[in-house]
């Protein structure tokens, strides 16, 4: 009876009513490779460090994620992918009103929308509004910035979660005092991962 009932709804033209199937994770990882062409308006990691960041995010089982720099929802899309798992959710933040328009039209098209809280505004307003505690933040926005928004997130930290800082091995010099911090910070275990050619930092709070 219920298939015969879709069937008819479809025929009236309700075919709105019959939901989609979900996105494998190939066809999301093959329209992410879209983004890479030439010309294309993607930006911030690499295919590598994509997975790498997917990983990462079902491995520690992430609940809740915090991305500080959404660009073109690219890095989102691959932490989105690593919470379909445990059922979590991202939210992210970007200040550039042409990218977040991008990412959410990227997120829509991936089919993980779902997963994604994406908000327009500076982050360093923003933070602070946003409710904790996150099992993962990932930093990727203005360099300067990075000890500010360390210190606004640490105390929103789940025990075990991830502190992720992207670029930390390509631009250094642009974040030298959040390097020393997370170095040398008690309240966290930094370790330092490169599966591309950017680098990333990882301060597991303890």
């Amino acid at each position: 009876m219920r298939s015969t009932a879709i069937l008819l709804l479809a025929a009236l033209g309700f075919t709105a009513l019959v939901a989609a199937p979900p996105k494998t994770d190939q066809e999301i990882e093959a329209y992410l490779e879209t983004l890479r062409a030439p010309g294309r308006f993607y930006a911030n990691i690499d295919t590598a460090e994509g997975a790498w960041l997917r990983d990462l995010t079902k491995s520690l089982k992430v609940k809740r994620a915090l991305e500080i720099g959404t660009s073109t929802g690219y890095s989102g899309i691959w932490i989105a992918l690593g919470l379909r798992d445990s059922g979590g959710k991202l939210v992210t933040l970007e200040i550039s009103a042409r990218r977040h328009a991008q990412a959410q039209e990227n997120f829509r098209a991936t089919g993980l929308e779902g997963l994604i809280e994406a908000r327009l505004g500076n982050a360093l307003a923003e933070v602070p509004k946003v409710e904790g505690p996150f099992d993962l933040v990932f930093i990727d926005a203005a360099k300067p910035d990075y000890l500010k928004y360390y210190q606004m997130v640490l105390p929103k930290m789940r025990r075990g979660g991830a502190i992720v800082a992207h670029n930390v091995a390509n631009l250094p010099h642009a974040m030298s005092d959040f390097l020393e911090r997370i170095k040398t910070d008690p309240a966290v275990r930094t370790e330092f991962a490169n599966p591309g050619t950017q680098g990333f930092s990882v301060s597991y709070v303890k």
